[in-house]
Parts: C-alpha cells; structure tokens; sequence
C-alpha cells in the first residue's frame, strides 16, 4: 500500500484548484464574449465618427450640431458621412466652393443666423443628396448666377430676413425639384421676369415684408405647379386686373397686411380655381363680389380686418361650397337677407368684434346646418331676430367668449347661453311698424326746386324706411346722389325735374310685418328760358360722380343721353325734309322736260344781224334771221 505523505497530497490540492480556475475562466470568457463584442464595435464606431470641438454629434443620426458656438469659419474634424450639419447663430461671413466638398452626403444644411455676405457660384455643387437649405438671417444682397448650381434633389429652400435687393433672371434655374420657398423679409423692390424660371416643382411661395409696389405678375407665371401663394405685409396699394395669371394649379392665397389695398378689380382673380382665399388687414371698404363670382370651389373665405360694413343680398350665391366664412374685426352694420344665398354647406361663421345689432335668419340658406357662430363683440340687440340663434344656443358652439346681449334692459350683458326660457318670452319679442302720422300727403313745387316727404315709423326692432318712386324704383338710405332717403325716413329729392310727378310709397319694414303710407307730388314745368336757369343751378347734382341711381347709372349721363336724343332726331328730321323736298324738284324737272306733246320744246328768237358801213343795202335786203332752240 503506496503511502500518501503531505507534500504528495499537497500536489494534488494544487492541481485541483489549477482546473478549476482554468475551468472558471474558460466559462467567464463564453459568457462574456457577446458584451465584449458590442463593446467593441461601440469603441469602433466612436472612434469613426468623430465630433469638432465644442460641437454636438450623434453618431445614430449622423447629425453634427454647432449652434451658437461662436465659430468664424467652418470646424475641422465634421465626419465625411454625416447627413445633418447646424452651423446656425455663429459668425460665418462667407461661403466658398470648397468649404462643403468633403461632405457629399449632407442632406439638410443650417447656415442661418450667421453674418453671411457673399456665397460664391458652385459653393454647393458637390451637394447633390441636399434636399433642405437655409441662409436665413445673413447679410446676402444679391444671389448671382450659379449659386445653386447641383442642387437639383434640393426641396426646401429658405433665404429670407437677408438684404437681397433684386431677383435676376435665372438665379433659381438649377432647382427643379424644389418644393418651398420662402423670400421674406427682404429689401426686395424687383423680381426680374424670368427669375422664376426652372422652379418647375415649387409648390408653395413665401414672399412677406418686402419693397415690392406691384405683384410681380410675369415672374409668378413661371410657376405652373404652384399650389400655396403668400404674399404678407407689403406696400402694395393696387391690385391690377388678371394679377394671377397662368397659376392654374394655385389653391390657396393669402393677402395680408396691405395696409393700403382700397381697391379689388373684378378680374383680378381671373383664371384662378381657389379653395382658400384670405384678404385681411387691408384698407378694402366695400366687399369684391365680381372678383370672387367665378370661384365655385372655394371652401373657406377670409376678409377679417377691413372696413366692409355691409354684406348685401343674394351678392355671393356663386360660392356653392363655402364652409367658411370670416368676417371678423371689420366695420360690419349689416348682412342683408339672402347674404349667403346658396351656401348649403355654410358651418362656421365668424363675425366677431362688428357692430352687428343682430344676424336674422333669413341670411343663410340653411342656417340648420350651421355648427359654429363666433359672433361675440357686437352690439346685439335680443329681440326675436335672434331667437333662432338663441333657440340653438345650447347645440351651436360660440367659440371661447360667450355673445351677450345689449338690449333690452332686462337681460342686458347676460350671455345667450344663459338667458333661461321663461326670459325668452318676455323680453326677445318685436312689434309691428306703425308710420306717425300716416295721413296721405299732397305736394306741389316748381321744377328744379327741393322736395321732402316725411315718413317716420315705430317698431321693435327699428323699422327701415324706404321709398318707391311713381316709376316703382326702390330708393333707400344707401341712395346718396339727386334722390335719398334720410335716416328719419324722409325722401328728399335735390332739384326736381317734371317726371318726378306722381304718388310715392313709403314703405316702413321690421322682423315683425309692415306698415305703408302713400304721398302724391305734383312738378310744375318751366318755360325754355327758365330751363335754362334752372340746368345751371342744378348741375352740380348731375357732374359729381356720386350722384348715381340704385343700379350706378349717374344722372348726369341719362339726362345728358336725353339732350343728344332730341339733337340728333331733330337733326335727322331736318335732314329728311331738305333731301325729300331736293329729290321732290327735280323729279318734277324731270317729268317737266320728258313730257311728249304736252310743251313745245321750240324757242324762236329773231336777229337782226348789225349793219356795217359797206354792207348797209345788203343787209337791209336779207332782213332779219330766225334761230330756232331747243330746251333740254
């Protein structure tokens, strides 16, 4: 039996432990092997993507930002692959062909908020995978030809707040994928023709605070695709007629802050096919009917901030799709019934911040399909005018602040969705018109004088007055040229002439019926002379333009047509009479000298023929001869 002494068994120990750390170790290593291998390929990558001083990078994104870091030149050390680089806020003062050369793979460059004055032609060439660019917020006062140069894949391209003066031809020429561009804030007082040119994809137009003093018409003709045009705070003071021309494709437009646009020519949206159109902070006073009559497909109308204080009747019934309508912060009095005749679609309605005393039913043609109503900041008076609005007060949303009433006493500042029903009968009602005084009314004055007859009427809500002419013309308020009706309803006619004789009807009108009371005027004529007297007197109502009839016929033209009709058919007349009595002589010399047996047509003359001194006895002895003439 083989003995086991200590240094034996002590051997043996340590061959022990030796396997099971060997043992230990290999199991350690295959446990640890998947996270050494991330770990590795984290270092590598690290260390392939490398990051400038002071500079923010993510490798994931492939992004290199340096914002606000105070950088006078582009850093070293941008990875050759990244796709996103921000050098906005710094102080970059130019931008050179090489200084992007190296970075092919870029796709979204930031130069904004710098002090860049000059880019060089062919800076960007190598750029050829870039789809956004912007040079916003630099000190550029002209882009030169070939700036954009390989830009091509190039979509979104911002140049505005620099100081660029004029656009040249051609300068946008290599960008044919380009789909916005924005142009603002610029010096800009010219757009050359063809500056447009190439942009064959650009969809939406940004142009705002510029020097502009015109739309630049022929340049916007380039654009056949153009979708979304915006045109914001600017001097433009006319808009001329088809300013739009040749943007087939153009959707949406926006006129904001022309602060002295007062007028808005019928054609100026010629050839146009709008959804949206905004037309806000202007200096318009009168609503563009015949502009937007064509407009069929619109469905969302803004005229906000402008001086239009009446909508008139039946004016918009064209926009058959309109589901918007804005109106608010203007100087709006009135909307007429049947304002928005035709509009089935009609569900928002914005009117906030007028001067409307109340919105009657009769303005929409479905006023049940009505869901929103912002009519807040008027003077609305409650009374059963409004008891349609105030019957759906609980089912119509009336945007964030509530329309109060302010009137009558009893329900004054309450919000319409707080007056409670047994309120509704008591105070919304109205009354019936009654004229003051409706006794007829005979009147008799001399031809060119002033003429007035008086027709006042109470009512609730407060009756209109208007009047109808013996030729059944309907004269009102509006009216201001020979013949007006005053706010207390009396018809004055200025100067009167002889047809204005016949019987008047004044017509007194409120929610609640009607009332009418007739008035007869006689017009004594007046003699040539005092005609005379009396055109002088009154001429002055017929040579201002203002003096216009209902449907804008000025009178100084109708009276003026009369005059030239009696010239020309007196002249005719005369004309008639001398030829007739010319033709009438000489058919009778004719039928006179054509006669056969009726006239003797021979003249027999005699002549003595006169003596001489040598021919005496001759002559005496041939006695005198006979001519014989024949008349023709």
């Amino acid at each position: 039996m083989e003995s086991f002494s200590p240094k034996t068994h002590q051997q043996s120990h340590d061959k022990m432990v030796d396997c099971i750390n060997k043992v230990m170790l290999h199991t350690a290593v295959s446990c640890w092997q998947p996270f050494l291998g991330l770990a590795l390929v984290a270092v590598f990558i690290s260390s392939a993507f490398s990051c400038p001083t002071r500079c923010e990078c993510s490798a994931q994104s492939k992004s290199v930002i340096c914002h606000r870091k105070r950088l006078q030149s582009i850093p070293d050390g941008i990875p050759m692959e990244t796709r996103l680089l921000d050098l906005s806020k710094n102080k970059l003062q130019a931008v050179n062909p090489d200084d992007f050369s190296s970075y092919t793979h870029l796709e979204e460059l930031d130069l904004s908020g710098n002090i860049i004055s000059n880019v060089e032609p062919g800076a960007f060439s190598p750029l050829l995978n870039m789809h956004s660019l912007s040079l916003k917020g630099n000190r550029i006062k002209l882009i030169t030809l070939g700036v954009f140069t390989g830009l091509s894949n190039l979509t979104l391209l911002d140049i505005s707040d620099n100081k660029i003066v004029i656009l040249l031809d051609y300068v946008f020429q290599d960008l044919h994928n380009l789909k916005t561009l924005e142009v603002g804030d610029n010096d800009l007082v010219y757009i050359s023709h063809r500056a447009f040119s190439g942009l064959l994809s650009l969809e939406t137009l940004t142009l705002e605070r510029c020097n502009l003093t015109m739309v630049p018409t022929e340049a916007l003709s380039h654009l056949h695709n153009l979708v979304s045009l915006h045109l914001r705070y600017l001097s433009i003071s006319t808009l001329h007629p088809y300013s739009f021309k040749k943007l087939l494709r153009l959707r949406h437009l926006e006129i904001d802050n022309w602060p002295s646009l007062d007028v808005f020519p019928a054609n100026t949206l010629h050839g146009l096919n709008l959804t949206t159109l905004f037309v806000t902070n202007t200096n318009l006073s009168a609503f563009p009917y015949q502009a937007l009559r064509h407009l069929s497909h619109l469905t969302v109308l803004n005229f906000s901030f402008n001086r239009i204080s009446h909508i008139e009747g039946g004016m918009l019934r064209d926009l058959v799709r309109l589901r918007e309508f804005h109106l608010a912060g203007a100087q709006l009095v009135n909307m007429e019934l049947h304002a928005f005749q035709g509009m089935r679609w009609l569900k928002v309605l914005n009117v906030s911040h007028n001067r409307l005393d109340t919105l009657e039913r009769g303005v929409f043609q479905a006023p049940e399909n009505l869901e929103v109503l912002l009519i807040d900041s008027n003077p609305l008076v409650c009374d059963c005018r409004l008891m349609w609005i105030l019957q759906k007060r609980h089912s119509m949303h009336f945007g964030d602040t509530q329309p109060e009433c302010s009137t009558p006493e009893g329900i004054r500042g309450r919000p319409l969705r707080d007056v409670k029903e047994p309120l509704l009968s008591y105070y919304v009602t109205c009354s019936k018109p009654k004229i003051r005084e409706n006794k007829t009314q005979t009147l008799i004055v001399d031809e060119g004088q002033p003429m007035r007859l008086h027709c006042s009427a109470d009512g609730t809500p407060r009756p209109v007055v208007s009047w109808f002419t013996p030729r059944r013309r309907q004269v009102t308020s509006r009216n201001n040229g020979r013949v007006t009706v005053h706010t207390n309803g009396t018809l004055e006619i200025r100067a009167t002439e002889a047809h204005d004789t016949g019987v008047y009807i004044c017509m007194a009108v409120n929610a609640a019926g009607n009332d009418s009371l007739s008035a007869s005027l006689a017009v004594k004529s007046r003699g040539t002379s005092d005609r005379s007297l009396y055109a002088n007197r009154t001429s002055q109502y017929y040579t201002d333009p203002s003096n216009t009839t209902a449907n804008g016929t000025n009178l100084y033209n109708m009276t003026f047509g009369l005059d030239l009709k009696t010239i020309l058919v007196s002249t005719a007349m005369g004309c008639f009479t001398f030829l007739g009595v010319v033709l009438f002589c000489f058919l009778l010399l004719f039928v006179w000298s054509r006669g056969k047996g009726k006239h003797k047509n021979n003249i027999d003359i005699e002549y003595v023929p006169r003596a001489n001194g040598s021919g005496a006895e001759g002559a005496e002895q041939a006695g005198p001869r006979r001519f014989n003439m024949k008349m023709i």
